[in-house]
């Protein structure tokens, strides 16, 4: 239409929310399906944080509030960068915002300017490139196939630079991929970035709590500390907490970073919702040892999914460290049919015949930036995962 921005059209739809829209149409026509492809714990919110809303909302606490966020949040922001990543900041080195999303549109916003650019690891978050062009900046994509276990290699890094390079965006553990950077692969990338002080950097460290086979989570910010005055560390209680529905995202960075993006929330959403503010206190600051049985549930479904997907499918599936997806590959089941008469000339073609063949809703790879593969989310239960496999390995059996 023609009064719409020129910068609107620089945007596409996210991919993972139009599937995730069609598969809730589908059921609602009373079909059989299977969603995989939204990314939320299907654990509920711990009674404990549920409760903290309840008293929040019994003693009032329903204002405005700062736009920033309430200092009793900021305060359990910090010390939650210093317990567990060892940062070393105070609440006022902390931002909170409407989800970790908006924390990634505040700074992209506050900073980027038109011709500037943006190093974006592929494959990656549908919302990464998308932000940038929409702030009216370029995404310089580096990929980081299958081959390098879906992480970014040192070399990639530094071709990918420029003089017009603001940011790296860097996600550990990853969405599509699941891939989680160790200390020592962090250090490589490091030492790329310390050769370039211009760029700086936004880690998406919003899966953190979910790192497997005993394997330990660190942020750039804690492996090169000389970095931190140029790095923005995200995070949030959306998927540590099951608390997507709460909207609360956090951070900590450099003060005037953290002021333009209170002066850009400020002309938006304002502050978060406060009832939500002091759930996430308590999120924060109480028990955390339901983490861990929470990350060996997913743990056992990640080898559920893997084994699934690998056993004689035609696909190929890596087994990654973190987060809840998998990213395999079904490029060997591509120029083919399916037992339904689907063409399946691209892997959109493959996961739109499996949800109308099946039930089962994936999102296809060249959402991500890589055609060719698929993600299934396994925050999902034991019985539906089991059922999902079992109707995926019966969709490609059938391709001819």
């Amino acid at each position: 239409m023609a009064f719409l921005s020129d910068a609107l059209a620089r945007v596409a739809p996210s991919a993972t929310v139009a599937i995730t829209q069609k598969a809730r149409v589908l059921a609602a026509e009373g079909r059989d399906i299977i969603a995989l492809a939204a990314g939320e714990p299907d654990f509920d919110t711990p009674q404990h944080v549920r409760d903290a809303a309840v008293r929040a909302m019994n003693e009032g606490k329903t204002r405005y509030t700062n736009v920033d966020g309430i200092p009793e949040l900021k305060e359990a922001v910090a010390a939650k960068f210093r317990r567990d990543n060892g940062l070393d900041v105070t609440a006022a080195d902390c931002f909170v915002s409407s989800g970790g999303k908006q924390i990634i549109f505040n700074a992209m916003m506050a900073t980027l300017n038109a011709g500037d650019e943006v190093v974006v690891p592929v494959p990656y978050w549908v919302s990464y490139p998308e932000i940038v062009r929409l702030c009216g900046a370029e995404p310089v994509f580096a990929v980081a196939g299958a081959s390098t276990g879906f992480k970014l290699s040192p070399e990639a890094l530094e071709a990918a630079i420029s003089p017009r390079t603001k940011w790296l965006i860097l996600n550990t553990p990853s969405n599509p991929t699941g891939a989680a950077y160790t200390a020592q692969e962090l250090k490589g990338l490091a030492e790329v970035l310390m050769r370039h002080p211009h760029v700086h950097i936004l880690t998406d460290d919003i899966y953190e709590v979910l790192v497997y086979d005993g394997g330990s989570f660190t942020t750039i910010a804690q492996v090169e500390p000389a970095l931190q005055a140029r790095t923005l560390t995200m995070n949030g209680v959306s998927k540590s907490h099951a608390m997507t529905g709460w909207r609360i995202g956090y951070c900590t960075g450099p003060r005037p970073l953290l002021a333009a993006m209170t002066k850009l929330q400020g002309q938006s959403t304002t502050n978060p919702s406060s009832i939500s503010q002091w759930a996430a206190v308590e999120a924060l600051n109480g028990p955390q040892e339901f983490l861990a049985e929470w990350r060996e549930v997913f743990q056992q479904r990640r080898d559920l999914v893997v084994a699934g997907l690998n056993a004689n499918t035609g696909l190929d599936c890596l087994t990654p460290e973190g987060a809840f997806y998998v990213f395999p590959s079904c490029q060997r089941l591509l120029g083919k049919t399916s037992a339904g008469g689907a063409r399946l000339g691209t892997d959109e073609d493959f996961v739109m015949a499996l949800l109308e063949e099946t039930g089962v809703a994936l999102v296809h790879g060249a959402a991500f930036g890589l055609p060719g593969h698929f993600r299934l989310s396994y925050a999902a239960s034991n019985k539906e995962l089991e059922e999902a496999v079992r109707r995926i390995q019966e969709f490609c059996a059938g391709i001819r």
